[in-house]
């Protein structure tokens, strides 16, 4: 066993560590690079007298302590050259077999980072106060609730994959947002009865916007994702059995092209039983459908039911400026205004109004293609003080 090395006062040296022989100290280590580094000091613990003419410093266990720690906190070489955006890039590019909504997600936030001085930072001098600094100037700069979430669940997780590659030692954006900023979101509410009987009849009575009336009211009636409903082809509408098949959703890309695309969740593939005034809305949507010359084809499908001026199939984004145009034009008729109205408004409309006429919850959540019963429970069902007092009148009545 080999003799363990000691100083010239004979206190036991440990690993790194050596005594020259003028007396001096000094200690080797190894830097994130790789590269040999060498400290030096006149005293070996806190409480060394300093030899006569040598000029004070620490000692040199107070030096190692201080490396160790400026290590273990230290970015590798390699991150030290990468900033937030180059960081979040690389986290999106490990990210494969996403769906477009996502995609769409991710572009939006690095759009964000390209615009932002903080996305030119490199992330090993980024700590957890500037991180909540930069979300807290978001919100300052008019950004919402809703953005500055979207953002920190992407910048997030690109953080973390640089401390399990152990480019960092801690992940500045772990902790709470709603500590950090004001959540000032607005939930998306059903609408009431009165408000969906005085949309549709102001539709369905207008000479400009009658023409979307079929289509908004199997919306209100169907629980229909707007992906999914300007998805649907004419060979998913079963009008003989009554039946609509749901198997995969319509998206366009941020370069305008026509993706067709799995349902939202797992349990989004369904047959939806057509009731009998969503019967009528299809089947004169389909008989007042136009021919046009050339059928446009996306991944293998055809015969949308809605076509835009150009021949292209509807997506999301047109029956979101439609209804935006119908809610404009009505509060400027109408005394007594309407909330926001849109696409996915109707679905939450829809899953209230079922929930509160008292449908079976696992047949809802059938319908709403949810995987997960809470959130057909928790998200889309709104209960209001009227509706409890109603349910209280009907159960002790019962009794």
């Amino acid at each position: 066993m080999s003799e363990k090395r000691r100083d010239k006062k004979k206190r036991i040296l440990r690993n790194g560590e050596s005594q020259r022989k003028d007396g001096r100290y000094a200690y080797k280590y190894y830097d994130n690079a790789g590269n040999v580094q060498f400290v030096y000091s006149w005293k070996l613990e806190k409480g060394d007298r300093l030899p006569a003419g040598k000029r004070d410093d620490l000692a040199l266990r107070e030096k190692e302590r201080e490396i160790k720690q400026r290590l273990e906190a230290e970015l590798i070489p390699q991150g030290g050259e990468i900033t937030v955006l180059e960081l979040v890039q690389k986290y999106i590019s490990l990210k494969t077999g996403v769906r477009q909504n996502t995609k769409t997600g991710y572009n939006f936030v690095l759009n964000i980072l390209k615009k932002e001085e903080f996305g030119k930072r490199p992330i090993n001098s980024v700590r957890l106060s500037d991180a909540k600094l930069w979300l807290i100037k978001l919100q300052r700069d008019g950004r919402g609730y809703s953005t500055i979430h979207t953002v920190r669940g992407v910048v997030r997780p690109a953080f973390q994959t640089a401390v399990d590659d152990d480019w960092l030692h801690k992940n500045p954006f772990e902790f709470q947002l709603a500590t950090v900023v004001v959540n000032d979101s607005v939930t998306r509410e059903a609408i009431t009865r009165k408000q969906e009987r005085a949309f549709l009849n102001y539709v369905r009575e207008s000479g400009c916007y009658k023409k979307y009336y079929d289509a908004i009211y199997i919306l209100f009636k169907t629980g229909l994702r707007i992906s999914e409903f300007v998805g649907l082809t004419l060979s998913d509408i079963d009008l003989e059995h009554r039946k609509i098949n749901v198997d995969h959703q319509l998206q366009r890309t941020m370069d305008m092209r026509y993706v067709i695309e799995e349902p939202k969740t797992s349990c989004g593939k369904r047959v939806i039983p057509m009731t009998d005034d969503v019967y009528v809305c299809f089947r004169r949507i389909i008989e007042n459908r136009p021919r046009p010359k050339n059928e446009p084809m996306v991944d293998g499908k055809c015969g949308f039911l809605f076509l835009d001026q150009n021949g292209n199939p509807t997506v999301a984004m047109h029956w979101e400026h439609y209804f935006n145009h119908i809610c404009t034009s009505y509060n400027k008729l109408y005394r007594e205004q309407l909330p926001n109205i849109t696409p996915h408004v109707c679905r939450h409309t829809f899953c209230s109004n079922m929930a509160k006429s008292g449908m079976n919850p696992k047949t809802l959540q059938y319908l709403m293609g949810h995987s997960d019963i809470g959130v057909t429970l928790n998200t889309y069902t709104h209960v209001q003080y009227d509706d409890v007092e109603t349910e209280m009148k009907r159960v002790v009545n019962a009794e």
